[in-house]
């Protein structure tokens, strides 16, 4: 491999020679065999660099290399001329390291300060590497040996723009980045490419605050969840799955109707389209368009709480809508929609009741209602799929469309002095700190929040790998990147003109809507999995009084020594009942996460011997106590599911 150098006056007599590798081409091989088996993409677009396009060496007095690009203000060094690597110790002297996880650096250069950073990383911290010219990359790859580091799986360079790449690249690294990341610049890299870098911060941004959004959500709602689910079985078990659905209305139009402010421009055009499309409504717009005589053909649920059950409550009829739900969502949801009710396939249900029990389709999980409307509409072959409603901001300095539940209940507070106008702004503004403008279908900044702000990213991210065609007919609202824009009126006009098969909706009188042939095998499942988490439990509780007895031996090695040996047999004991476990850590996420933070700063840190064993003996007496509470917790969830199937069958006989 050609290696091309460059001197400047400033440097000393031309004759001085780059400090490079004994083998460059060596080398490069050895960084690019590391490269392709971890990031295979970006080898390719390095390897198809010529070596006459990558940028020319200039050697400096200390002997090392530095490279020069053009900027906006002219050709800049990106490393020091006289002693690169003192350059880079310089900068990474600057840099906090003990408490941080994940160092998201903007601009590669010849690598000097990210093997600086590298080399002082502590435990699983990891670097992520923003770097959008590949020519700079090749020479980088020929000057030092970064092999090691790639194959660490700890250094992710970043080379692009495109969300997709951006997330599938950095989710294994969520966590890390949400329990402490810090940006870092490279001054001259940034000068270089200023606008690219400044662009993926944003995105890079975006990703922490959807993730940790995302994260929280899991955690906070685990425990609730795990308890809907468990007394959703009987429903799960008795009523028919979605499987029926799968691709029944294949290559026809889908209307996602959400309660957005813009639906009031053209909710009434839904009724030229019963019938001609599938329309999905989110549970907020059920009531609404029953009232204006608009009969969806679907509705979705899966919230957890039991507020939920405001939006099919005081319905007098039904009209055979089908509710599909995720199994998380609140019971109270699936015992009063009197009407056709599938709920989609669970992991944590099969965990409780088995594989072949709780077989059924299931769907990607949704953020929103609106979410799980897209993926129902995916199943079902639907295409193009249309949005209505879906404004993912504040249109109009609004909330809602007029007419939704929550404006029902703000009704008893509406006077002159306080109008629904006002309560929808003082909702807003209530997350002021939250508040960010983004740009709306037309180009101008519109108000939205972190939480619709990662619901948009998530839609975003759906769109990409969608097989079908997105129209965003919402007329107000977000740009979502991934659609094609128009208004409902014209999308009625270009694909809403036939009727949808007179047989589609069939299987609604074929299907047994409520079968208890599998509720009494259901119920034994249950008692079955409280007893073994009773064993669980009481496993756990020998091991914390083993653990603390060990807090008072970690100055005598040898009796210590002696006495871990039954932590570990209790911890195979435990790791036997793996499906126990499985369980439990589904409602106790929280636990999880503190387990993770604790080994990671564990590992992070200098401490050794005595110190160190002190220190994991509290991180393992933490996890052992707040396990055996998340046991004692599951096993009052599975109590009450054993009372719902109970509950149930009485309904049965009577």
């Amino acid at each position: 491999m050609a290696v091309t150098t460059r001197t400047l006056p400033e440097t000393g007599p031309s004759t001085t020679l780059p400090r490079l590798p004994a083998d460059a081409h060596r080398v490069f091989l050895d960084n690019m065999a590391a490269l392709w088996r971890h990031d295979p993409q970006l080898a390719q677009r390095i390897d198809e660099i010529d070596d006459d396009d990558r940028p020319a060496l200039i050697p400096t007095r200390s002997g090392a290399v530095t490279v020069a690009v053009d900027a906006p203000s002219g050709p800049t060094l990106l490393h020091s001329r006289y002693d690169p690597v003192k350059e880079a110790v310089k900068l990474i002297d600057g840099v906090e390291i003990d408490d941080k996880f994940c160092f998201i650096v903007f601009g590669f250069g010849l690598g000097y300060h990210v093997r600086e950073l590298f080399g002082r990383l502590k435990g699983d911290a990891a670097i992520v590497a923003v770097e959008p010219s590949m020519a700079l990359l090749s020479a980088a790859l020929s000057c030092a040996d970064f092999a090691d580091m790639i194959r660490s799986g700890r250094l992710i360079i970043l080379d692009r723009l495109d969300k997709r790449i951006v997330h599938q690249k950095l989710n294994p690294h969520n966590t890390l980045m949400m329990l402490g990341a810090r940006f870092l610049n490279h001054p001259p890299s940034h000068r270089a490419a200023a606008e690219f870098h400044a662009a993926a911060r944003k995105l890079i941004t975006d990703l922490i605050a959807f993730s940790r959004m995302t994260l929280l959500t899991l955690v906070g709602n685990a425990q609730v969840t795990c308890r809907n689910i468990a007394n959703n079985l009987p429903q799960y078990l008795s009523t028919p799955p979605i499987n029926v659905l799968r691709d029944r209305f294949k290559g026809r139009p889908a209307i996602i109707v959400s309660a957005g402010p813009s639906l009031r421009r053209n909710v009434e055009l839904l009724s030229e389209a019963k019938g001609k499309a599938v329309l999905c409504a989110a549970q907020t717009m059920f009531k609404p368009l029953l009232a204006r005589g608009i009969v969806p053909d679907f509705v979705t649920s899966l919230d957890f709480h039991a507020m939920s059950k405001q939006y099919f409550s005081d319905v007098s009829d039904f009209h055979d809508v089908h509710l599909v739900a995720e199994p998380k969502v609140s019971w109270h949801v699936t015992d009063d929609f009197a009407g056709p009710v599938s709920l989609l396939r669970s992991s944590f249900a099969a965990e409780l009741i088995g594989d072949e029990l709780a077989a059924r389709d299931g769907l990607k999980p949704g953020a929103t209602v609106a979410h799980l409307a897209f993926y129902l509409a995916e199943y079902m072959g639907c295409d193009p799929i249309i949005f209505v409603g879906q404004d993912l901001a504040f249109t109009g300095h609004c909330f809602y469309m007029p007419g939704v539940e929550t404006h029902l209940t703000w009704q008893s507070e509406m006077n002159r002095f306080n109008t629904m106008e006002t309560k929808e702004w003082e909702r807003i503004v209530r997350n002021r700190s939250i508040l960010r403008t983004i740009p709306d279908v037309d180009g101008r900044d519109v108000y939205t929040d972190d939480l619709l702000f990662t619901y948009l990213e998530q839609f975003e991210r759906d769109f990409i790998g969608a097989g079908a065609r997105i129209i965003d007919a919402t007329e107000g609202g977000a740009r979502m990147r991934g659609t094609d824009v128009m208004t409902l009126q014209e999308a009625l006009d270009a694909f809403c003109t036939e009727p949808l098969p007179g047989d589609a909706f069939d299987y609604r009188r074929t299907c047994d809507w409520n079968d208890p042939a599998l509720l009494t095998q259901g119920r034994a499942e249950i008692e079955k999995r409280i007893e073994e988490i009773k064993d669980v439990r009481e496993t756990c509780v020998e091991m914390l009084s083993v653990l603390h007895e060990l807090e008072g031996l970690t100055d005598d090695p040898a009796r210590f020594n002696r006495r871990i040996i039954r932590v570990d047999e209790l911890r195979a004991s435990i790791s036997r009942a793996a499906r126990s476990v499985r369980i439990v850590n589904a409602g106790g996420q929280l636990a999880e996460l503190q387990r993770f933070t604790a080994d990671r700063k564990l590992n992070a840190s200098d401490v050794t011997g005595a110190d160190l064993a002190k220190r994991q003996l509290v991180r393992d007496i933490r996890f052992v106590e707040r396990f055996r509470d998340g046991a004692n917790a599951m096993i009052d969830i599975l109590r009450d599911a054993l009372r719902r199937f109970d509950e149930h069958e009485t309904d049965e006989r009577s």
